[in-house]
């Protein structure tokens, strides 16, 4: 299975993400992480590098077998598109999840006190947050809404949606 998570940063993406692929024991794939080690390595990231790596990795695991969680901002219809024709090519089921955070002070709050936990990478500033291209959504998906939940609770609900898509 992969499992597509989108959102816009600090909404709680990577920490419902990061917290299913430990329970699930599931490939975790952050592109933050793979964007930062480009850029470590004397890499410019200006496009979509950093998510083609992570599809063509994703591949590789869900060809093996291995449930695979992809996180990212996933904010455009293409590379949401991308994650499902990954998952397509290889007949393997993927669910898409949005994490949002509805209550705009706490989402602000978050993107504002929160520090990085990948060395050099450069959290953005809640107005890049803000005026990020972000799509609407024009299909199904679970949409996971974090404001006033703590990480449990958020696993609890997207379990809960997860079930009735199944």
């Amino acid at each position: 299975m992969l499992y597509i998570f989108s959102g816009l940063p600090g909404t709680g993406k990577t920490t419902l993400s990061s917290a299913l692929a430990r329970e699930l024991r599931a490939t975790y794939l952050r592109v933050d992480v793979v964007e930062q080690a480009m850029r470590d390595s004397g890499k410019s990231i200006e496009g979509p590098e950093g998510y083609i790596v992570c599809y063509a990795i994703a591949s590789q695991n869900l060809q093996l077998g291995l449930d695979v969680i992809a996180d990212t901002v996933n904010p455009i219809e293409i590379t949401r598109k991308a994650w499902r024709n990954v998952a397509e090519s290889l007949e393997i089921p993927f669910v898409e999840i949005e994490v949002i955070c509805s209550d705009v002070n706490e989402h602000k709050r978050r993107v504002e006190t929160r520090t990085a936990d990948i060395q050099g990478f450069v959290l953005p500033t809640w107005e890049k947050v803000r005026n990020r291209e972000y799509d609407v959504w024009d299909r199904d998906h679970i949409v996971i809404d974090t404001a006033n939940r703590t990480v449990e609770e958020g696993l609890i609900a997207l379990y809960k949606k997860l079930d009735q898509e199944r």
